[in-house]
């Protein structure tokens, strides 16, 4: 009778365990929180920015598609004067919330010229909540 009344028990422990070991109740699994939960560090934002590739599945780095130089253009817009244009990207949004706002989701805005869906979409994942920051960071720094 013991191994009946258990059974139920060892089920829903066997579901968790499951749950775990698939991810389910990791927060990696969750998209980043909002840069502002986190402080940025722009010189650790600079060092990740200029790696060729970046995040835990080896997405194209930052400079693989953005030039920091004004005018130059290589798959993505330049990040030239970018901590000063980003405070006037979208009304109603702070520079550093339209930053995070276009490594996370980066369809949200598109720069005129440029296509949606070309830039790598899992950041937002891909990324820890402090690297994110730390770019956002970086980017605040380009006047």
């Amino acid at each position: 009778m013991k191994t009946k009344s258990l059974l139920p028990l060892l089920i829903i422990l066997l579901l968790a365990l499951t749950l775990v070991a698939c991810g389910g109740g990791s927060e990696e699994a969750d998209p980043a929180p909002a840069s502002g939960d986190v402080t940025g560090n722009a010189a650790a934002g600079e060092a990740l920015y200029m790696q060729p590739v970046i995040g835990k599945n080896s997405a194209p780095g930052c400079n693989t598609c953005h030039s920091l130089e004004a005018g130059v253009t290589l798959v993505g817009p330049s990040h030239a004067s970018m901590g000063t244009r980003a405070a006037s990207a979208v009304a109603g949004q702070s520079a550093e919330e339209f930053l995070h706002e276009s490594i996370v989701d980066p369809n949200a805005v598109i720069t005129d010229g440029f296509t949606a869906g070309v830039m790598y979409p899992a950041f937002g994942t891909d990324l820890s909540a402090q690297e994110i920051a730390d770019l956002v960071a970086f980017l605040m720094t380009q006047k």
